[in-house]
């Protein structure tokens, strides 16, 4: 028999070990060269895993398994070919004329292969049967997706709760005691009286962005500054030049687009701003590379878009429109999550009205988009009701001093509430 071993690849520099999230093909599956058989899900991105060879499927590691860089996910047996059917291996010429002079043994073997696949179709594992004893849903209701038809936790936990959204029927009464009981409603336990618990492990993802956090809330000297800025001149800017926009370029014109251009402007005479620490250095940089926070279902993430201040609307909203699209369906490559000078996140889409966003290492602040709300401002000693949201810079105290942060932010505003001095770089 020729095995080949399959082991985790090197994916980044920085990466060394990687979470195996789910398994695309079964164990004892055939698979061709360089078919898919895993995903695995690092700090930054989910990847596929490829065949290094034609055969027979063995599983080594387990879904959830953490692996370090080189170890054994799987092995391939070579001697087994697509023919042969199912991964198993073909007969050889003496096997096959073999006469068949005894049937007892065949039948022997069929009955013990059949009683072992029948006591695993529907049997529980011990935590599904704690489940499924807990919540009173009989074995027969459940349909087994784990191996030769083996009822998991998860199938048990689904079934419950199934089970507990189903309306509750009431039970029958004889005729003889309606007439004697007085009417009054039956009293059922509530739902909302649930005790129970569940624990999933948390993702890669979730758990790298936990340690950063915590890293950028124990390392950094965070402050938070805030202003407010009114969007009438935006807001006319895009329903007046939305069509032709549209028309031109073939994708709408975003705040997003706008605000980021706004930053890399002022970045641009303000490199503090968009600078960071390196050990005992200040790394200074005369691009501005904005990172924009977008919202999976596996956490947030922050590529960047490579030289703002070089784009024009239309590449920046094309650019942004793309890594929304991969992040979401977790296309990102290790290159479009790697860099960034500044980052950009919107709570405001959620309805956050104000928030203190939190750094993105090792980079020296983050400006916070919030919800846009129509409120009485005083114009000219008039009050009038202008669409107004609420900005905040986060920043790095040890990088940015206080008047840096202000001045930033106000440079900011003025621009947004002047889109036409930026156009014409004023």
């Amino acid at each position: 028999m020729s095995v080949v071993e399959m082991k985790v690849p090197t994916i980044g520099e920085s990466i060394a070990e990687v979470t195996l999230s789910q398994w695309l093909k079964k164990d004892g599956d055939y698979v061709d060269l360089d078919d898919p058989i895993c995903e695995f899900e690092s700090d930054k991105a989910t990847l596929e895993f490829p065949a290094e060879a034609a055969g027979k499927l063995i599983h080594v590691a387990a879904e959830g398994d953490d692996l370090e860089i080189g170890a054994l996910v799987a092995r391939i047996d070579t001697s087994v070919t697509k023919d042969s059917g199912n991964g198993a291996p073909e007969k050889t010429a003496s096997q096959k004329e073999e006469p068949k002079t005894e049937k007892a043994a065949p039948a022997a073997a069929d009955a013990k292969a059949e009683s072992s696949s029948s006591y695993a179709a529907g049997h529980p594992s011990p935590a599904a049967a704690k489940i499924m004893k807990e919540s009173g849903v009989p074995g027969d209701e459940i349909k087994g997706t784990g191996r030769e038809g083996r009822i998991t936790k998860e199938d048990a936990m689904k079934a419950a709760e199934a089970k507990k959204s189903e309306p509750a029927q009431p039970a029958p009464q004889p005729e003889a005691k309606k007439a004697e009981t007085p009417k009054q409603a039956p009293i059922t336990p509530s739902a909302s009286f649930s005790r129970e618990t569940n624990r999933k492990k948390m993702s890669r993802m979730r758990r790298t962005i936990a340690k950063r956090l915590v890293s950028a809330k124990n390392e950094t000297a965070m402050l938070t500054t805030f202003n407010e800025v009114d969007l009438t001149e935006v807001m006319n800017l895009r329903k007046q030049y939305q069509d032709r926009f549209v028309k031109k370029y073939g994708i709408k014109l975003g705040f997003m687009s706008l605000f980021a251009k706004a930053c890399a402007k002022v970045l641009m005479e303000m490199p503090d701003v968009n600078a960071s620490i390196d050990g005992e250095e200040i790394v200074y940089h005369d691009y501005a590379d904005i990172s924009i926070a977008i919202s999976t279902p596996n956490g947030l993430v922050v590529p960047p878009v490579h030289n703002v201040e070089s784009l024009n609307f239309a590449e920046i909203e094309y650019k942004i429109a793309e890594l929304a699209e991969k992040a979401r369906n977790g296309n990102l490559t290790l290159e479009e999550m790697q860099g960034g000078t500044f980052t950009i996140t919107n709570g405001g889409v959620f309805g956050s009205l104000m928030s203190t966003p939190i750094l993105n290492e090792p980079q020296s602040a983050i400006l916070g988009m919030h919800a846009i709300k129509e409120r009485p401002m005083v114009v000219n000693g008039e009050v009038k009701i202008r669409p107004m949201m609420y900005l905040a810079l986060s920043y790095d105290h040890r990088v940015i001093d206080g008047s840096t942060s202000v001045t930033f932010l106000v440079k900011v505003k003025e621009l947004l509430e002047d889109p036409v001095a930026m156009l014409m770089d004023l």
